[in-house]
């Protein structure tokens, strides 16, 4: 495949927009998160990953910003807004980019399509690396409220509840408190991402399936969980997650001990967007796991590899 943008054509007539950087005979296709975020995270995938020739596949979801944006209140584009039809979309885009055999990495909430692909499609798949993605809402949900009642006063807590229940979320004190939670356990070093100019999140994807924002899950997505069926996931599977990261990291451990053959790793002084945050750790954590699976697809990911990178 050869390297650059291209934009393609879906049978239902959207067009998405996709990205594949780098070189090698290593695959990787990236799902980025949100929902309603972009492939931008990724876009430094192909040089980071040079040394273990990985050449980089990526691309914008339906709605997301370098993609078709349909008017979602059009009760005829609803029918998009489903973990069935973003999984079709990534099978779609998996073969129009004419991948087979290939790694692929979802992060956040393109670590729920992730695990729902590996369920449906393990047969193309070589490897699956999930980030700062467990296996299921509820725990994500008790996780949530868990952290911001360690950092708040129960006063603080209260008022953002009120506000919530209100739903008064431009109130500027609310916003201030969850600035303060994005700081510590989301995005721990901003410094580190790019810049618009422009807001680029699709909001009207993110708030149908999340919510307002990371610590309001009130969206369609909030009863999801794969916990029953993650044992068959088979194929070498690499958990990695921030430190800080606003995913129970004991539902991580339990992912670790359930999933045949995986390797846990957290990314020291780094939250949900971890790869931002410490970027030299977490691609030696991405390599290795490459490596690895590429020397021997049998290897035992289970030997000792519970640690900070």
């Amino acid at each position: 495949m050869m390297n650059g943008s291209k934009i393609i054509t879906l049978r239902n007539g959207f067009h998405l927009f996709t990205r594949t950087v780098g070189s090698g005979p290593i695959r990787l296709l990236c799902v980025h998160g949100g929902p309603g975020s972009n492939h931008e995270e990724f876009e430094n995938y192909g040089e980071k990953l040079a040394d273990v020739q990985v050449q980089v596949s990526m691309y914008d979801q339906l709605g997301s910003f370098y993609s078709d944006q349909p008017d979602f209140n059009d009760p005829g584009n609803r029918k998009y807004l489903t973990i069935d039809y973003y999984l079709s979309e990534l099978e779609e885009v998996r073969q129009q980019l004419g991948l087979d055999h290939f790694y692929l990495l979802g992060h956040s909430w393109g670590g729920v399509l992730a695990q729902e692909y590996a369920l449906k499609y393990s047969k193309y798949l070589k490897g699956l690396v999930l980030m700062s993605m467990i296996d299921n809402i509820p725990e994500y949900i008790t996780n949530i409220n868990h952290l911001r009642e360690q950092m708040f006063a129960p006063a603080m807590v209260d008022y953002m509840r009120e506000v919530e229940q209100q739903q008064r979320f431009d109130d500027p004190e609310y916003n201030e408190l969850v600035q303060r939670l994005y700081k510590k356990y989301v995005m721990r070093h901003p410094e580190n991402s790019g810049r618009h100019t422009v807001a680029t999140s699709a909001t009207s994807v993110y708030n149908y399936f999340q919510g307002n924002n990371e610590f309001v899950m009130t969206g369609t997505l909030k009863n999801w969980d794969r916990r029953g069926d993650l044992a068959q996931i088979k194929v070498p599977t690499l958990l990695t997650f921030g430190e800080y990261d606003t995913m129970p990291l004991a539902a991580a451990h339990r992912m670790h001990q359930v999933l045949p053959n995986s390797r846990l790793v957290l990314t020291p002084d780094g939250g949900h967007c971890h790869s931002v945050d410490n970027p030299q750790a977490f691609f030696q954590t991405l390599a290795q796991f490459l490596q690895d699976v590429e020397q021997n697809p049998q290897v035992n990911l289970k030997e000792g590899t519970t640690h900070e990178n």
